[in-house]
């Protein structure tokens, strides 16, 4: 039985026009209602241009349960109703797994407690580790039956078997056993530690 895997939702609202101050401040009290809800792990909003009346609000939590919790909770009702029409929801999109594992901060403008979202160089650990086994192990399986292919479709015979076990068994394998590694906040330096004294 599968662990569970942390979700993102995305939802995409279009706020009416000269009303975004007032947006993003019902945003913000949202996001303070939820900072305590039992399995959240971040949430932010990020506007899709700067003359845009879209935005998109995103919220991330442990596993379905937590997030279904909140969905239907009251405080997250009375939140709702508050905004009164001040905009109108466009999208709604839910991920998990890897897809929204690896939101970075600078991409989505999500904001998240420290040490949720790893550095890159542990997310490049992460899918190396995985990956290079199963690709020497596909290459000697699969060179008996390619090898007299051209190069390009023997590469792409390889991506397209391995795309998927990576997305779907390894790379959510791989980020579950790395998890606590993964999210450990940054070890200070002495320097740092120095100048906070």
């Amino acid at each position: 039985m599968s662990s569970p895997q942390p979700i993102t939702v995305s939802i995409a609202r279009t706020v009416q026009p000269g009303y975004h101050r007032q947006f993003e401040a019902w945003a913000h009290a949202g996001q303070e209602l939820v900072r305590a809800w039992p399995g959240y792990l971040g949430s932010g909003w990020v506007r899709s241009g700067p003359d845009s009346d879209e935005w998109h609000v995103m919220y991330r939590f442990a596993e379905a349960e937590s997030l279904r919790a909140w969905d239907e909770s009251d405080e997250r009702r009375w939140w709702l109703d508050s905004a009164g029409e001040l905009m109108q929801v466009t999208r709604v999109e839910r991920r998990t797994g890897i897809e929204g594992w690896f939101d970075q901060p600078g991409d989505v403008s999500i904001t998240v407690p420290e040490g949720i979202v790893p550095p890159r160089w542990k997310q490049a650990v992460a899918i190396f580790l995985p990956f290079f086994p199963l690709s020497v192990l596909a290459n000697v399986l699969l060179h008996p039956v390619t090898a007299e292919w051209p190069r390009v479709l023997s590469v792409l015979l390889t991506v397209g078997l391995l795309t998927p076990i990576m997305t779907y068994w390894l790379l959510p394998l791989s980020t579950r056993l790395l998890r606590p590694w993964l999210t450990a906040p940054p070890r200070r330096r002495p320097a740092d530690a120095e100048a906070r004294r």
